[in-house]
């Protein structure tokens, strides 16, 4: 079954525009790897002064996320601590589904 991995992202405004267009190019990249379906990218409402944005990458099953974290994830996070250090926060959840898709039942 697809898994959502979500990445959440604080980004200070001062590199507002930089971080776009890495991230843009990040998930490019993050797609290119085996398992990686899709994403979406969206822009969260929030009083902050900080910029708020959420990415969705739905990958084929939990097995697809396991491979990435022990291959792939320390490189990938990497990449934008070394540009960015401090300048950004980062926080992850996985999201397993719990409804059948088109039905009320559970799984």
């Amino acid at each position: 079954m697809p898994v959502i991995y979500e990445v959440n992202l604080s980004v200070n405004p001062s590199i507002q525009s930089d971080f776009g267009q890495w991230l843009e190019i990040h998930i490019k990249e993050m797609l290119a790897l085996p398992g990686f379906q899709s994403a979406q990218w969206w822009q969260v409402e929030t009083e902050s002064e900080l910029i708020e944005w959420c990415v969705h990458y739905i990958l084929d099953d939990r097995n697809s996320l396991q491979r990435y974290f022990e291959e792939f994830a320390s490189q990938m996070r990497g990449d934008g601590l070394t540009r960015f250090g401090d300048h950004f926060q980062a926080s992850r959840r996985i999201l397993l589904p719990r409804l059948s898709a088109g039905t009320a039942q559970l799984t």
